[in-house]
């Protein structure tokens, strides 16, 4: 069954088995072949792919993976970080509606649940000249897989004790998705982001970071609309892009 949406997943396309989601959804806008909305949805990812050039295991029928495909024409390229903002909210959304209240999100997209991960987003944008031309929207969400190669990672079933209808999380999950983009379309920038920083994981929290070989303590105070991290270090306020500076968890 389709989401209750005016766009979001109204166009669907599911595939079994997919090296990537989002390379899956680059080539449909290639080909000129969808809509804006447009979700592929698989169930066994191969080389699923993350910040950082990380990638993203996920056991296979167990978990949410998918891209969309948005134009998100009236977003200034400096201001595209509020799209993760927007999309990172979706997902919060989705989790304490889902019972994890103590879900946050960790800068710059990951979702946590009590120093575990349990998702992650990557947002691939095409610029036209000033402005976002086309952006591709990968999630990752654990749901019911509850056990992982590395003991950072969780999942909802893990958090909540109960297996969950896979199907009617998704769907429910695109709904979230263009409520929060709805959001953002029509210029509610300031409330996005302040919601984004009231669940952000360890805001104006005093914390160590690893910056390059160096650790330091530093508190979050912030983030810029280029979606640099605002990080009070010795009294200083400082700006990092997200491959200059991490949580050290």
């Amino acid at each position: 069954m389709p989401p209750n949406t005016l766009f979001m997943g109204q166009q669907l396309l599911f595939i079994a088995a997919c090296a990537s989601t989002n390379s899956e959804a680059q080539q449909l806008l290639i080909k000129n072949e969808a809509t804006e909305g447009c979700a592929v949805i698989t169930h066994r990812q191969t080389q699923g792919r993350g910040q950082r050039g990380n990638s993203w295991e996920a056991e296979p029928g167990q978990n949410i993976t998918l891209s969309v495909i948005l134009s998100p024409t009236f977003l200034a390229v400096r201001q595209q970080f509020y799209l993760n903002m927007a999309v990172s909210l979706a997902v919060l959304d989705l989790l304490r509606e889902h019972g994890l209240q103590q879900a946050m999100v960790k800068w710059p997209n990951d979702l946590f649940f009590e120093d575990k991960k349990l998702g992650g987003i990557l947002i691939e944008n095409t610029i036209n000249s000033q402005t976002l031309q086309h952006s591709i929207v990968g999630i990752g969400l654990n749901v019911n897989q509850t056990a992982f190669a590395t003991s950072t990672a969780t999942s909802m079933a893990n958090v909540c004790g109960r297996v969950f209808d896979l199907e009617n999380v998704t769907m429910r999950l695109l709904e979230l998705l263009e409520k929060r983009y709805l959001q953002l379309r029509t210029g509610h920038t300031a409330r996005l982001k302040y919601e984004y920083l009231q669940g952000l994981y360890r805001y104006q929290e005093t914390h160590p970071f690893k910056i390059g070989n160096v650790q330091v303590q530093g508190q979050i105070l912030g983030v810029g609309e280029d979606g640099r991290l605002a990080v009070e270090i010795e009294q200083e306020l400082r700006y990092y892009d997200f491959k200059e500076i991490a949580h050290v968890i």
